[in-house]
C-alpha cells in the first residue's frame, strides 16, 4: 500500500504556490464534505458525552454559544502549560484596546494586535509541528504493521479463503493472519484488541507473535486458549482485552476446528440459510481461569463460514446510524453460493455505499472460508 509521509510534504513546501494552492483547495469537490467532517470531528473530540447531553436540552442560540465556549475551554486545557500561557497572552493583546494621542488625535496602536496574532500563530505552529511528527511516526508504524501481516490470502486445496483488514486510523488493533503448520495444516486467525490506534496496534503485534509461537505446540485448541489467556492476563494492561478466533483447516478435508475467545459468533451459510455458531470462552485478559472449548464444524460442498470484527456491524452511515447484524446477515444470504472472493468484495462495496463519506469509527476485518470439495 503506497504511503507518503507528511515530513516529505513539508520539505517540498517551497515548490508550492500559495495562491494556486488555496484556489485549488476551494474548488476541490471534497471541500464542503471535508469542512463538514472536520467540524464534526472537532465537536466529538473536544466535547464529552455528558456535555453533549447538556447541550441537547438548550435552545439553539444558547446551545451554539456554549458549544463554542466549551470547545475553546477544552482546547485550552489540552495545551501544554507554556502554550496555555502564550495563548492567554495572545488573546489579551488582541482584545485589549490600546490607543495613543498624537497632536490631539486618538489613534489605535496596532502593534499590540499584531503581536497577539503572532503569538497565537506560534502556538498553532507548535501544535502543528507535534501533529506532523506524530503523523510521520504513525505512517512508519503503518508500514511496519502491514509488513507483519500477510499480503495475500492462503491457497488451501479444497478451500476458498478470503481475508481482509483495514484500520480505522493509520494503525489498528485488528489481526488477520494465517499460519502454515509443518504437517500441511493451516491456522487462520482473527483478533480484535479493545480500542484502536497505536496502543491497540502494539498489543496486536504481541497477539500475533504469541499465537504464532504457541499454536504449533498445542494439539488442543482449548489448551491453546487457556495458555494465551494466562499470558495476556499476566502481561496485559488493565481495561484492555483481546477477542480472538482461530481456525485449523486441513487440505481437502471438510472439518474445521474452531477456538472462539470472545469474538463475534461466526456465521455459517448453507444454501439460502444462515446460522450463528455458539461462542465459547471469554476474551483474553479479563478472567484468570476461563474455560475454553474446541469446536468442530463439518462442511458440505459450497458451505461458507464468515467471521468478522465488530467494525463491520458497527460501521456508521453519514447520519451516524449503525449498519447492524441484521443487515449483514441479509446481505450474506443474498450472496450464498458465490465464491469467497466475490462475497468479500461485494460485501465491502455494499458497506462503502452505506457508509458514504463518513469516517471509519473502528477497524474492520473479515475472514471468509468456503469449502469447494476435493
Amino acid at each position: 500500500m503506497p504511503t507518503q509521509t507528511t515530513h516529505t510534504n513539508t520539505q517540498s513546501f517551497h515548490k508550492q504556490k500559495l495562491g494556486k494552492t488555496i484556489i485549488n483547495d476551494i474548488k476541490s469537490k471534497d471541500f464542503k464534505r471535508n469542512l463538514f467532517q472536520d467540524v464534526k470531528d472537532i465537536y466529538h473530540f473536544y466535547l464529552d458525552e455528558d456535555t453533549k447531553e447538556r447541550l441537547k436540552k438548550m435552545p439553539p442560540f444558547k446551545r451554539w454559544l456554549f458549544v463554542i465556549w466549551w470547545m475553546l475551554r477544552s482546547m485550552f486545557f489540552k495545551l501544554t502549560p507554556v502554550r496555555r500561557i502564550l495563548f492567554v497572552i495572545g488573546i489579551v493583546l488582541i482584545f485589549t484596546l490600546r490607543t495613543t494621542v498624537n497632536n490631539g488625535r486618538v489613534q489605535s496602536n496596532t502593534e499590540w494586535l499584531a503581536l497577539g496574532i503572532g503569538i497565537l500563530v506560534i502556538v498553532l505552529m507548535l501544535e502543528l509541528k507535534d501533529k506532523l511528527l506524530v503523523t510521520d511516526e504513525l505512517m512508519i508504524g503503518r508500514k511496519v504493521q502491514f509488513a507483519l501481516l500477510p499480503d495475500k490470502s492462503p491457497i488451501i486445496p479444497g478451500w476458498e479463503v478470503w481475508m481482509y483488514t483495514q484500520p480505522a486510523n493509520e494503525v489498528g488493533g485488528d489481526l488477520v493472519d494465517y499460519l502454515e503448520y509443518c504437517d500441511n495444516r493451516w491456522g487462520l486467525a482473527l483478533g480484535d484488541v479493545a480500542g484502536k490506534g497505536l496502543g491497540a496496534a502494539l498489543l496486536m503485534a504481541k497477539l500475533q507473535a504469541t499465537y504464532r509461537a504457541l499454536a504449533p505446540n498445542f494439539e488442543s485448541l482449548d489448551q491453546l486458549g487457556s495458555e494465551m489467556n494466562r499470558i495476556f492476563r499476566r502481561d496485559g494492561i488493565s481495561n484492555r482485552f483481546i477477542s480472538f478466533a482461530y481456525f485449523i483447516i486441513s487440505p481437502n478435508a471438510n472439518v474445521v476446528k474452531v477456538l472462539n475467545a470472545g469474538q463475534l459468533p461466526p456465521l455459517l451459510i448453507q444454501k439460502k440459510s444462515i446460522r450463528e455458531l455458539e461462542s465459547h470462552g471469554q476474551a483474553f485478559g479479563i478472567m484468570n481461569d476461563p474455560v475454553y472449548e474446541e469446536q468442530t464444524i463439518s462442511f458440505n460442498t459450497g458451505d461458507t463460514l464468515i467471521i468478522f470484527s465488530d467494525g463491520l456491524i458497527e460501521a456508521r452511515s453519514e447520519k451516524g446510524e449503525f449498519l447492524g447484524e441484521a443487515w449483514v446477515k441479509a446481505k450474506l444470504i443474498e450472496m450464498a453460493g458465490l465464491p469467497a472472493p466475490i462475497i468479500g468484495s461485494q460485501l465491502l462495496d455494499a458497506v462503502k455505499r452505506y457508509v458514504g463519506n463518513a469516517r471509519a469509527h473502528d477497524d474492520l476485518s473479515v475472514i471468509i472460508m468456503r469449502y469447494v470439495g476435493k
